[in-house]
């Protein structure tokens, strides 16, 4: 079957180690099923996988991939969940110290089918179409989580979104926008800010402006380049909420000072739960959103994606049908 892959690493250049050609098709386990993937969405996590950050050398060739949606052996269109818990986990599984994503230790989405966990399947809402549903198991999914779970704003309040553009940024910012907070996003593309106007943000700023005030809670994936603007556009009692770190995650300063002497909450997130996942479902479809689309390739043309999104030149998913 038609993959994209790793077999090798590159932490300088990670589009020169993908491969996309054939790879076996998936053997079948006991309580896993297979599913035909209509389409796969990509994710930083590929890039850093194909720099070896979180993929073991031992493990290639890997099919890279966390996000598909598609249709199950009974003919029922799906959406994957792209986190593998152990068995014997009860609760949620993003605390599983033997947890993993798809494309770690089990082949990934990027291919024409892929196998999961029985359990690791929820129904497609019918009114996304197989590309705007495989967006949502990584980005919408830790956007849903991270809003909704882990920073207990609510209705009203006003939320931060830093970097808008990626895929967890365009998602917060429209679930939020959706939910009745006041969403404020930041950019240092002015194309970008507009952009964050058109899908539901209330205002905009270059990275690190002055906000006309403190927010309630900041969602943060940038890391490095942001987390002091993120500390400081928080009120007393504000939470930050972090769930990725792609411009790096060695800041100058913790600024524990601030942390504590303002009794901020610095918290951590990771993906979302199967639950969240059917949750975050259910709220589009009463909501009427959908996911923000940037490009939609054929698989064949994965390549083209990658350095896209390496090249940091998107807004919303990219998208690979098959």
């Amino acid at each position: 079957m038609l993959a994209a892959y790793a077999a090798k690493f590159d932490p300088e250049n990670p589009v020169a180690a993908l491969e996309v050609g054939e790879r076996p098709e998936p053997e079948a386990r006991d309580g896993w099923v297979t599913i035909d993937v209509k389409a796969s969405a990509l994710n930083h996590h590929d890039l850093w996988s194909l720099k070896g950050v979180g993929l073991a050398e031992a493990n290639l060739p890997m099919i890279l991939g966390c996000d598909a949606a598609g249709v199950d052996p009974d003919g029922n269109e799906v959406v994957v969940h792209a986190v593998v818990s152990d068995p014997e986990w009860r609760g949620d599984e993003t605390l599983d110290p033997k947890r993993s994503l798809l494309s770690e230790r089990y082949d990934g989405t990027l291919a024409e089918k892929v196998s999961v966990p029985a359990r690791n399947v929820v129904p497609k809402p019918a009114g996304l179409s197989f590309e705007q549903a495989a967006c949502l198991p990584t980005a919408w999914l830790t956007a849903y989580r991270m809003l909704f779970t882990q920073s207990d704003l609510k209705p009203g309040d006003t939320v931060l979104v830093q970097g808008a553009g990626g895929g967890v940024a365009t998602s917060l910012i429209t679930l939020a926008r959706a939910a009745g907070i006041r969403v404020w996003a930041t950019s240092r593309d002015e194309a970008k800010r507009a952009k964050a106007l058109e899908i539901g943000a209330h205002d905009v700023f270059e990275s690190g402006a002055r906000l006309p005030e403190r927010v309630d809670a900041v969602m943060e994936t940038v890391g490095q380049a942001t987390w002091s603007h993120s500390l400081k556009s928080l009120k007393q009692g504000g939470t930050l909420v972090i769930s990725g770190a792609t411009s790096g995650q060695a800041p100058k300063s913790a600024e524990l000072n601030r942390i504590f002497f303002l009794q901020l909450r610095v918290q951590g997130s990771t993906m979302g739960t199967r639950t969240e996942l059917a949750e975050l479902v259910q709220f589009m479809a009463n909501a009427g959103i959908s996911p923000h689309i940037d490009t939609v390739l054929p698989l064949a043309d994965a390549r083209e994606g990658f350095a896209k999104m390496n090249a940091g030149d998107v807004f919303g998913k990219i998208v690979f049908t098959v």
